[in-house]
């Protein structure tokens, strides 16, 4: 009996695969150890990928408003050259508004300190002795005197001369690491620019590379995600940095209306948070509510109260439309996502999962659809309340009961 080829290959290949599959559950750990050293070889390589994409969307507005420009080279230069000033003076703005106001709001609670301790401290005594009943249950349950001051005096400096002993390596650590770093930035904003200039040529290539490996058909699917996948990113970072924007410019309006203090600081510091999604911002009201407790207490919880209002109003009626209509995912999957992606990957998961889960969701909708028109479902079935269901539910019972009946006479 002749033996097909087709057949050898398919049972060669399930069993290859059988054996990796064994062979990746038994031998996790090296696997997870491989897996680490290509990424920390390729990691600079990724995050100049990742960059060069993020400032594949401003250059590519850029470069459109000089479309009469008639040579390709010239207004490629121009647009690059352009985002990068751009960004350059966005990250000066933001620079020069947080470093000189952080360092007036450090000297400021500096000084606040003292008189807000001793303040905190008044009024905790007045509570006191206000509810003697507590001061009494204190005075019963602690002991103030049983504990060695001079053991943990002692315990803390020879904390502090051990520390000293591994200072110095943790300081040419340090140092190793911080040119590591400076050598991989470099590289990184090197590939990102080249990918930037070239990004035609480099589509072109993959193009060439997909459809020599895979069926047409495939290939086409995958082109078709990929181009997907690269509106929904560029829309996803458009949008949150809309967001961002309206979210601090919300503040600047609203703080100096309540006379509250810091609102450049506050503003920026919410700013730069809320690019994180939706949980971004609390990080900026717990920073600016500190700031502002330090010089008024009641401003402060009205900070908090302010910051409540507007997160409900960004958050249910900007949020949503913003950046979940850019990215087509509704506001319910991008709380999802965003809980999902910090669950898993942190703050990079939060930012990567929107638009991976506005992909998943745009071809699951493809699919749905496709299977549906297959299956030949009526479209009324799918509608809010489907009365066709009730109409055939009705009819099945008329069509029944006859039956029963002549039945039920036969038995008579």
């Amino acid at each position: 009996m002749e033996l097909n080829k087709n057949l050898l290959r398919k049972v060669f290949l399930g069993v290859a695969g059988c054996i990796i599959l064994y062979w990746l559950l038994h031998e996790t750990e090296r696997l997870m150890s491989v897996l680490r050293a290509i990424t920390g070889v390729l990691s600079p390589f990724l995050v100049g990928a990742a960059l060069a994409f993020v400032l594949n969307v401003p250059m590519r507005a850029i470069e459109g408003c000089f479309a009469k420009v008639k040579k390709q080279g010239l207004r490629r230069a121009i647009a690059l050259v352009l985002t990068i000033v751009s960004l350059l003076l966005v990250l000066y703005g933001v620079f020069y508004l947080l470093i000189p106001q952080i360092g007036d709001t450090v000297e400021s609670i500096g000084k606040r300190l003292p008189d807000f301790f001793s303040n905190l401290q008044a009024s905790v005594m007045r509570y006191l002795e206000e509810h003697p009943e507590l001061l009494e249950w204190l005075n019963n349950n602690t002991d103030f005197s049983s504990l060695d001051w001079s053991g943990l005096i002692q315990n803390a400096v020879s904390l502090v001369t051990g520390s000293l002993a591994s200072l110095v390596d943790t300081a040419i650590t340090t140092v190793i690491s911080l040119g590591t770093s400076v050598f991989n930035g470099v590289l990184s904003l090197v590939f990102a620019l080249y990918c930037l200039v070239r990004k035609e040529i480099l589509a072109r290539q993959c193009r060439r590379l997909l459809y020599s490996l895979l069926p047409e058909h495939v290939s086409d699917e995958v082109i078709r995600i990929a181009r997907m996948t690269n509106s929904t990113f560029s829309k996803f970072i458009s949008g949150q940095c809309l967001e961002a924007v309206i979210l601090a410019v919300m503040f600047a309006i609203t703080m100096p209306i309540f006379g509250m203090p810091y609102v450049p600081l506050v503003s920026v510091i919410i700013a730069v948070t809320a690019l994180v999604p939706i949980v971004g911002a609390f990080v900026g009201c717990i920073v600016g509510a500190f700031f502002i407790l330090v010089v008024d207490p009641l401003l402060a919880f009205w900070f908090v109260v302010l910051f409540l209002v507007l997160q409900q109003i960004e958050g249910n009626l900007i949020y949503p439309r913003v950046v979940g209509s850019s990215v087509g995912l509704p506001g319910m999957w991008v709380l999802l996502a965003v809980a999902v992606g910090g669950d898993l990957m942190g703050v990079g998961g939060m930012l990567l999962m929107i638009p991976l889960a506005s992909v998943c969701y745009a071809l699951a909708r493809e699919f749905t659809e496709k299977r549906l028109t297959a299956r030949g479902i009526d479209t009324e079935k799918l509608q809010d309340h489907p009365m066709v269901i009730v109409r055939e539910k009705t009819h099945r019972r008329k069509k029944e009961k006859p039956v029963e009946e002549t039945t039920q006479e036969t038995n008579d």
